[in-house]
């Protein structure tokens, strides 16, 4: 037999030999978890996980950001009956200090479609639940212009108020994203320091002068 007969035979042993089916048992493996993935289902059943030595909860890790979101907020809510971090929240700065017009017609959007049904388009507190008390909402909402307390609370107050809900108000965490929670505050903002210089620009009406 000859060189190129020996080559062409063991040539054709090792295509049959990597074509077999038979099973090899593999050595030992550097990184099993790699390897060999534990990937579960986020709403598979997961209830047997701890009778594997498992610790699985199929939520995030704690203070980790979703890729998508972005502004975090580092307060949490308060338990039910306590105010300490509604409180804190005054600390909070925006990271939005101003609006583009671009990001303004957005924010007024957001705002007309999120708060203006009970805050009003004039942010009055006029909204259409309310209508001067004719409509279905008995009392008024919070004027947040005019209101001694929400014209000058703090924008993490707001924030938190706006992510958590408050008293009457419920949680708008699901409607807006961070962004457009903060873009929506600033915007408040922005039409309350209007209010307060319009104001300032109103000449007092003169006092009446007693009667004689």
């Amino acid at each position: 037999m000859n060189k190129l007969s020996i080559i062409t035979v063991l040539s054709a042993a090792a295509v049959i030999v990597s074509c077999s089916d038979v099973k090899r048992k593999p050595g030992s493996v550097y990184m099993p978890d790699m390897a060999d993935s534990r990937a579960y289902e986020t709403y598979a059943d997961h209830s047997n996980l701890a009778e594997q030595g498992i610790s699985y909860s199929s939520r995030p890790v704690a203070g980790t950001i979703s890729r998508e979101e972005e502004m975090p907020f580092p307060i949490a809510k308060d338990k039910a009956g306590d105010t300490v971090n509604y409180v804190a929240s005054k600390q909070v700065k925006s990271p939005i200090d101003s609006l583009s017009a671009k990001d303004e017609a957005e924010a007024e959007r957001l705002y007309l479609i999120n708060c203006g049904i009970c805050h009003g388009t004039a942010l009055n507190g006029n909204g259409p639940l309310y209508k001067d008390g004719t409509g279905p909402y008995p009392v008024a909402p919070k004027n947040l212009v005019g209101d001694p307390i929400v014209s000058v609370m703090p924008e993490g107050q707001m924030f938190y108020s706006v992510a958590y809900g408050k008293n009457l108000m419920g949680s708008y965490a699901s409607q807006m994203s961070r962004k457009q929670r903060w873009q929506v505050i600033r915007y408040i903002k922005n039409k309350q320091m209007k209010a307060k210089s319009a104001a300032a620009a109103t000449p007092a009406a003169p006092a009446a002068e007693p009667k004689k």
